[in-house]
């Protein structure tokens, strides 16, 4: 059966290089722009702005389980060793909750644009604010798992492969 897969390269993946960043980056550009986007008709009182919002949203809460799915498959491949598992766990826990509040943020957009188009509420725009908070914690935990500790990159796959790291 395993002779069907594709063989692993030395980024230890079946294809080129990781996926998961790609889309992750596209979900945390879209969170973001909503937020913005949010704030400054909330400021401007532009309710064109919210439209752009609750589609970045919308956009966003189809996306993240797509760069979840991806994470969770090139996590597998990664063979992570000890010292990132930490690391690996929690990064891995907050990007499901995030898929979670996400869609629940979404879901009360959808109510909010369905009410009143026009208005947001501050306790929204309050939420929007700890969603980007989260986010931006989510990004660290991803960035370091890749510049610290070299999860997929070509000398730290190899490393574990000759069992230097466990």
């Amino acid at each position: 059966m395993f002779n069907y897969l594709p063989p692993l390269n030395d980024h230890n993946l079946p294809y080129p290089d990781t996926l998961h960043p790609i889309v992750v980056h596209f979900v945390i550009a879209m969170v973001l722009f909503a937020f913005l986007c949010d704030v400054i008709g909330y400021f401007t009182r532009n309710p064109r702005l919210y439209e752009v919002s609750w589609w970045n949203m919308l956009i966003a809460t189809a996306s993240i389980f797509v760069a979840i799915i991806f994470g969770q498959y090139e996590a597998g491949l990664a063979q992570p060793y000890e010292a990132v598992e930490p690391v690996l766990h929690l990064h891995t826990l907050i990007g499901w909750s995030l898929s979670g509040i996400i869609a629940g943020i979404t879901g009360w957009r959808y109510v909010i644009r369905s009410r009143n188009p026009e208005q947001l509420p501050i306790p929204y725009l309050g939420l929007g604010l700890v969603l980007v908070a989260i986010v931006g914690v989510q990004v660290y935990l991803g960035d370091e798992l890749v510049w610290v500790y070299g999860l997929h990159t070509v000398p730290v796959v190899e490393a574990v492969k000759e069992g230097i790291l466990q």
